[in-house]
């Protein structure tokens, strides 16, 4: 039996698990992958308050510092269901079962691909969904972003300073996102917008990306782009299926917890990204972390 047990080892959980550990609770964490979630893969983090720049990996690697140096444990498991025993929850993982007195799901979110024949495929080789990871590798070189929202457009302008050539396809006739990195892009003189578009196949050659096919939505009309990266930037969705029995989902799959961070189950609570919310930011996934875990220590006090 231990305290909190926390699934997911992203800025939500690891945060959860600091306040844990200062509460004077034993928290547990659960990561299939590895721990600092999607930030990791930020080349820079500068919007964070009190931090003026820091790469994503630097972020992470502090946070999970601190909270191991707290006394929180991780373990390296994937967490399969869960089960409400009333003063205790059940925790199964792919390697054994534990046991807890609360449990915080931070199961955060995960980049949703486009759907293409041979993007799998092509994963790797061409196909990326993480521009700050991957985008040195196309130095002087043509690429597409496929999307229009907020991560699409920071990509694109990242991409913009290293690349030869910018295509940015979205299904809308405008932009999704708005604001100063939209107009810094839209002034980008190697950047163009191919609007009202989607990526519909891929080409190939010797087993890499070497461009797109692109249709515009109104009229049917197929352009040829030759490109050797591809950027998806079409959105995330969070993977929480294996615990609808304890947490109420929306419609896309997210808990539908508000800004408490309580669940339907007592003793569960949630945090961060995988939480239906506005706003998704390293900020918010942090408060989320902090509110879930207070509210677990409140939980296990009330419940002792």
């Amino acid at each position: 039996m231990t305290d909190i047990i926390i699934v997911g080892a992203g800025p939500a959980g690891l945060t959860a698990a600091i306040y844990a550990q200062r509460a004077g609770r034993q928290a547990l964490l659960f990561e299939a992958g590895s721990y600092g979630g999607q930030i990791v893969k930020a080349a820079k983090v500068e919007n964070y308050p009190g931090l003026k720049s820091v790469s994503g990996f630097e972020y992470a690697q502090t946070l999970y510092e601190q909270a191991t140096a707290l006394g929180a444990q991780i373990k390296s498991e994937r967490v399969i269901k869960i089960e409400d025993k009333g003063s205790s929850k059940a925790v199964f993982t792919d390697s054994g079962e534990y046991e807890a007195k609360a449990v915080i799901l931070a199961t955060g979110a995960k980049n949703l691909p486009l759907g293409l024949q041979n993007e799998k495929a092509l994963t790797g080789k061409g196909v990326s969904y993480c521009a700050t990871c991957d985008g040195m590798f196309f130095r002087g070189k043509t690429v597409i972003v496929a999307g229009g929202e907020r991560t699409a457009v920071l990509d694109a302008l990242f991409l913009s300073d290293i690349c030869e050539k910018v295509y940015v396809v979205y299904k809308g006739n405008e932009l999704g996102y708005s604001g100063v990195d939209a107009d810094k892009l839209a002034g980008k003189a190697n950047v163009q917008l191919l609007l009202g578009s989607r990526v519909t196949t891929l080409t190939e050659q010797g087993g890499r990306l070497s461009g797109a096919e692109i249709t515009n939505i109104a009229t049917g009309e197929k352009t040829t782009l030759e490109a050797q990266g591809l950027f998806v930037a079409v959105g995330s969705a969070p993977d929480n299926s294996a615990y609808e029995t304890i947490a109420e989902l929306d419609g896309k799959g997210y808990f539908t917890a508000d800004e408490s961070c309580v669940t339907k189950t007592p003793g569960i609570f949630v945090a961060g990204d995988c939480r239906a919310k506005k706003v998704r930011q390293l900020t918010t996934a942090a408060a989320d972390g902090t509110t879930a875990a207070l509210a677990a220590c409140a939980y296990i006090r009330a419940n002792r």
